[in-house]
């Protein structure tokens, strides 16, 4: 299911290390056997959910202290160190919205820039239930809502949408017939 394109090479050395980013350099071989430095950053992988509650999708508006105004999403975030996507997932629900869910599903893996070691999880959540109080980190105002299924498809359409590595598909879906109604059974069966 992966894009990833091929990991930093074992030879290479971090040159700088931020509180997100790392930056690598490795000596390449090129075609011509002249050799020239490469470079690729790397950050922790994120997780990002489409939660169903009954017939409806759980979506949120959230700002964070470096934005202008507050945007649309769906729950997720930065997975933690050694913590397996799925259980970043989850927790990441949790924290934002209070939901969990018992029936979780990959639905797309990808590495959304060439030059970052960085990979987004998206889950579909099935049957969402209200199990707490979220609990947002300092850095985040989210508040949550439930959307149709054509409401979520929408917000393709919205230039702040805080998730664009499934907007291709989303509309994709707005004018395939098929797709809509495969992903439609898929997210509530």
């Amino acid at each position: 299911m992966s894009t990833r394109r091929n990991p930093i090479p074992e030879h290479a050395r971090m040159v700088f290390k931020g509180v997100l980013f790392e930056v690598w350099q490795w000596e390449q071989e090129m075609f011509d056997g002249s050799k020239q430095t490469f470079e690729r950053l790397r950050r922790p992988n994120t997780v990002q959910v489409v939660a169903t509650v009954g017939d409806e999708i759980l979506i949120q508006d959230e700002r964070q202290p470096d934005s202008s105004r507050a945007f649309p999403s769906i729950p997720g975030g930065r997975a933690d160190e050694g913590e397996a996507p799925l259980e970043s997932a989850k927790r990441e629900m949790m924290e934002e919205t209070g939901y969990s869910s018992e029936d979780w599903e990959l639905w797309k893996e990808e590495n959304p820039v060439g030059k970052i070691q960085w990979t987004v999880y998206t889950y579909i959540a099935r049957n969402c239930k209200k199990t707490g109080e979220p609990h947002t980190d300092a850095g985040e105002k989210i508040s949550s809502k439930l959307v149709s299924f054509n409401e979520f498809l929408a917000l393709a359409d919205d230039s702040n949408f805080y998730s664009p590595e499934i907007v291709p598909e989303m509309l994709r879906m707005r004018i395939d017939t098929a797709r809509r109604e495969e992903f439609k059974n898929r997210l509530f069966g």
